[in-house]
């Protein structure tokens, strides 16, 4: 493996993934349940009841969760010549791509039995290619970056690159459901991610290892010592509850726009407002990155989410007696919520690398896919609740004359994420971890992972 710093060529091949990745999944926040059950005000054909509809995702969520894990533990069991994690990669992106467009495509003039089947199905099968591909490609970062600071570095690339993603998901998306539709959005979405991907696996090809030894412990007790870890039970849930919040947030814009601004191109105002929500988040990353460096991430991590935990409320009061026009409201609140939301993109992944090194440094085992799929399946499982609590919060109301719903959506956000940081209050792991070298046998690593991980 080579062991130089990576370069700037490598950290932005490595990191343009996340543009793909990042456009579908903020693509599929914002507009899947707007586009299967939609407010009645806003002349569009309801496929599902938004009560059945959020059933629907939020069981998805729980089940397609529970590929996570067994996908890590076979990578990090794979043997090829090309390592563990790149053959899934190659093989199994282009399903993805395509379930992901086949979610938007149920079958005309069907009932809703039929449909609510099919959104299921596609549903289930996009998860599973998800896991299959992303899985692997979300543990090289481990083998890529070292050290804290490359790590930061790495996963700063990727923000900016979610970024990129998150305007491609949030402000094009808007702008081409407008123009072209639901079907063509979710086509050039998942298009992007599939062009973005390989890119992604080309810029790590020379670095990701093709001689770590594949773990020989057993599956049971794979989940079991990983969720045994103190360090990993305190992090995953903060990180949940985050995730969950920020999506509750985006999952309200279109009732929003519609119920308070009164506009006509919900799209076009979708992307206006995310916009501007990318764009402070872009202009003090920087600033969160280095606040990391000069005391840690975890506290960083910290003052990220009381951040947002203040600023989500701020959405209940828009447009609510002043002068100052609800839409001008809405885009001051989307712009201060943009710093505290790098948090949720800029630490989470740095901090998973940090847990694995510190279960090296201890017991020999190099289990990257274990850790980030058993990360996945608690945060996707988690957040299954995000689609679940915002239809059940929008039953409230969600329509101009009955906006009750919809205005308890900022408030239930922010306090998911405050309660996100009193979790983690608990995470004390340093930032650097002294770690044994890489290429650790097939024998020690079985013979250790009987241990019981401290924390």
């Amino acid at each position: 493996m080579d062991d130089r710093p990576l370069s700037r060529r490598t950290k932005a091949l490595f990191a343009s993934s996340s543009i793909g990745s990042e456009a579908l999944v903020q693509s599929r926040s914002t507009w899947l349940l707007y586009y299967y059950a939609p407010p009645a005000d806003a002349h569009m054909r309801s496929l599902l009841p938004i009560g059945v509809a959020g059933v629907i995702l939020f069981i998805d969520g729980l089940t397609g969760a529970f590929y996570n894990p067994i996908v890590g533990h076979w990578t990090d069991r794979t043997r090829s010549r090309l390592g563990r994690r790149l053959p899934w990669i190659l093989v199994f992106t282009p399903p993805w791509a395509l379930f992901a467009l086949l979610v938007f495509t149920p079958p005309q003039n069907a009932g809703t039995a039929v449909i609510g089947a099919y959104l299921f199905l596609t549903l289930e099968l996009y998860a599973l290619f998800s896991t299959l591909s992303g899985g692997p490609f979300q543990a090289l970062l481990p083998e890529l970056a070292r050290t804290s600071a490359e790590r930061l570095s790495l996963v700063g690339y990727r923000v900016y690159a979610g970024a990129i993603g998150g305007a491609a998901g949030l402000v094009l998306s808007g702008l081409l459901v407008d123009s072209v539709g639901f079907r063509w959005m979710a086509f050039a979405m998942a298009a992007l991610a599939l062009i973005c991907r390989y890119l992604g696996t080309y810029g790590a090809w020379h670095r990701a290892s093709r001689t770590a030894a594949p773990t020989s412990i057993p599956f049971r007790r794979a989940v079991s010592t990983t969720f045994r870890n103190a360090q990993f039970l305190v992090f995953v849930p903060s990180v949940v509850l985050f995730q969950v919040g920020v999506q509750m947030i985006l999952g309200v814009l279109p009732y929003y726009v519609k119920a308070v601004l009164h506009a006509k191109h919900t799209g076009t105002w979708v992307s206006i407002l995310t916009g501007i929500s990318i764009v402070s988040m872009l202009a003090t990353v920087q600033l969160s990155a280095r606040l990391a460096r000069r005391t840690s991430k975890q506290h960083a991590y910290r003052v990220a989410m009381l951040g947002a935990a203040a600023v989500f409320p701020l959405l209940a009061l828009a447009g609510v007696g002043t002068r100052i026009p609800a839409w001008a409201q809405v885009a001051l609140v989307m712009a201060i919520a943009g710093p505290p939301l790098s948090g949720v993109y800029l630490f989470p992944d740095a901090l998973t690398a940090d847990i694995i090194d510190d279960e090296h440094a201890r017991t020999g085992m190099k289990r990257e896919a274990m850790y980030y799929g058993a990360g996945s399946f608690v945060q996707q499982a988690g957040s299954s609740l995000g689609p679940f609590l915002l239809a059940g919060l929008l039953i409230l109301g969600d329509t101009r004359s009955d906006q009750a719903g919809l205005r308890l959506v900022g408030p239930a956000a922010g306090l998911l994420v405050l309660l996100a940081y009193w979790v983690f209050r608990r995470y004390d792991l340093p930032d650097e971890i002294a770690t044994a070298p890489v290429t650790t046998t097939i024998t020690s690593e079985a013979t250790s992972a009987g241990g019981t991980p401290s924390g």
